[in-house]
């Protein structure tokens, strides 16, 4: 029996460490968790303690059921608005500002990430989770015109940063910790199915009954499942604190006033300010133009206010002190820049096989299901050793190093005409990005305070935002402005006229499907020219993903209970 079990047994209260598959019996934590408490008697019957812990087991895999309900509609609803959005600009006659249809659904869901972290904490997880699937809901009904469909994806954005965030903190209070990535990288693979099903189906709706029924019709389903979470999650426990004044008496504080509302504005005032000049600049406004150059100024200044309130704040909305653990920061920035490497590659896969083999958009998107297989086989297989060995160090350096093994490979064998068995240099990439994702949630978790556990959870899915939007816009950067370069040199040396030149330049870099419609020397120049520019982009992957190999290194085994 565990250290934590007796502590149980003896009747100790339990805590966000007590795991649910370890014990028998049924009582519930601060947030509404349940934790089954062995009694002594039954641990003296083998066959009572079989029975009860089946038991348990069926519970979690009930209440995770529930929860991967809302991780596949909201990975399912991005997937969607990625293949819809064109269309639904163009209904509105604003193609130019489509990408806000992405854009804010991001910002919104990194804003608000660490604020449900908190607020699970002192409402407990099952009204939280209920909140989140009915704020994406409210966002899918709002869009008569372009501005008011972007609110609504900034609405869905923030109940989104929800769902996914809670169902891994309702992880770590639900299983033992060598459990905790086996779990995690069930939610992976429903995630995956979640991507790869919206896409073509929200391309289909789209295509038949129009863009709003590929959010119209997820509502009965996100209904289904607030029902299902209304019935199967445990409640939080109903006492007098729960009132909204607080109890002078006792000397306990209302649940309201235990919210960080000026640590909570300040933060998102600041995660805006730093990645909306990642998303404008180079697009809207050049790097150099002082709106983005105030808005990272801003974001500074924040961070060092935010720094200031929360070391006064009783409660903050995100603890201080979970940066005072060296492999916790550690495990943040190995995750980030594994997250920035593979965006970098999601964005250059496609594009690399509609210039050089001149295939659709359905053909080249193909060419990524390899890496998202490799990740979910990944996730899989990295929980099952976590598990079985309780070791998870080795895990992340050899994700890293298989990572950075692919992206070497493309560096060095994707100069055009890539045959079939080299496309497949992408698979090693996602079987480490999976693999990461589940040895570095363990990481975090074994450093961290358990009750630090949900902002810290939450922070991390926020860095992975935050490491994503920095990651695409420089891979594109550096792809662009290699294109421009090489290209420009080719195209002199064919003789050309400056007008002419000037013409296939800027052609050739706004519109990929110009590339297909030029022949000749100019197809060559242009091919070559991309194919030298997205050798910049793998490049971006295999540094940020050598950086991670090194951070990795330092990151110390620790030992995981069983």
């Amino acid at each position: 029996m565990t250290q934590r079990s007796q502590a149980e047994v003896a009747g100790e209260e339990p805590t966000e460490q007590s795991p649910l598959l370890h014990q028998v019996g049924s009582t519930q934590n601060d947030n509404g968790i349940v934790k089954n408490i062995v009694d002594e008697e039954e641990l003296l019957d083998g066959n009572s303690h079989d029975r009860a812990s089946g038991k348990a087991q069926v519970s979690v895999v009930r209440i995770i059921s529930v929860l991967l309900i809302g991780i596949f509609v909201a990975n399912a609803d991005g997937s969607m608005l990625l293949a819809t959005h064109p269309t639904i600009a163009s209904e509105f006659n604003d193609l130019t500002n489509s990408t806000w249809l992405i854009t804010s659904f991001a910002l919104a869901g990194a804003a608000t990430q660490t604020l449900y972290g908190k607020l699970s904490d002192i409402y407990g997880r099952k009204p939280l989770v209920i909140i989140a699937y009915s704020i994406l809901v409210i966002g899918w009904g709002i869009g008569q015109t372009m501005w008011q469909v972007v609110l609504g994806r900034v609405i869905s954005g923030a109940g989104s940063s929800g769902m996914t965030a809670l169902v891994s903190v309702l992880i770590t209070d639900l299983v033992p910790l060598r459990d905790v990535a086996q779990w995690r990288a069930f939610v992976n693979v429903v995630a995956t199915a979640g991507r790869s099903v919206g896409g073509p189906l929200g391309g289909w709706l789209a295509d038949v009954v129009g863009w709003r029924w590929s959010f119209l019709g997820q509502v009965p389903v996100v209904g289904f499942a607030i029902v299902l979470v209304a019935l199967y999650l445990p409640k939080p426990p109903s006492e007098a604190e729960s009132d909204t004044s607080s109890d002078a008496s006792s000397g306990k504080k209302s649940k309201w006033s235990r919210i960080d509302f000026s640590g909570s504005v300040i933060f998102a005032a600041m995660v805006l300010a730093l990645l909306l000049p990642i998303e404008l600049g180079g697009v809207k406004f050049p790097w150099t133009h002082p709106i983005i150059i105030s808005l990272f100024t801003l974001s500074g200044i924040l961070l060092a206010l935010f720094i200031f309130v929360e070391k006064r704040e009783e409660e903050p909305i995100l603890p201080l002190e979970i940066f005072h653990r060296r492999d916790a920061v550690l495990s943040f920035l190995v995750m980030g820049f594994q997250m920035a490497a593979q965006i970098s590659l999601m964005f250059s896969v496609p594009l690399y096989f509609q210039v050089t083999g001149g295939m659709s958009n359905t053909e080249s998107g193909m060419h990524l299901v390899p890496a998202v297989v490799g990740n979910a086989v990944g996730g899989l297989l990295s929980g099952l050793i976590i598990k079985r060995s309780g070791r998870y160090k080795l895990l992340v350096v050899f994700s890293v190093t298989c990572s950075s093994l692919s992206y070497l490979l493309m560096m060095l064998r994707w100069h055009g005409n890539t045959n079939w068995w080299e496309s497949l240099y992408i698979i090693p990439s996602g079987f480490g990005t999976g693999i990461a994702q589940s040895a570095l949630f363990i990481s975090l978790q074994v450093v961290i305070d358990p009750a630090h556990m949900a902002p810290a959870v939450s922070f991390m899915y926020l860095s992975t935002t935050v490491w994503i939007t920095i990651g695409l816009p420089v891979s594109s950067a550096a792809m662009q402005a290699s294109l421009r370069s090489t290209l420009q040199t080719r195209l002199l040396k064919l003789g050309l006229s400056g007008k002419d030149m000037h013409m296939i330049l800027e052609n050739a870099i706004s519109d990929v499907g110009y590339v297909a419609r030029t022949t000749g020397a100019v197809h060559t120049a242009i091919v070559d020219s991309y194919v030298d520019g997205l050798w910049w982009s793998h490049s971006v992957s295999f540094i940020a993903s050598s950086t991670a190999f090194v951070l990795s290194l330092f990151l110390k085994q620790r030992r995981l209970e069983v």
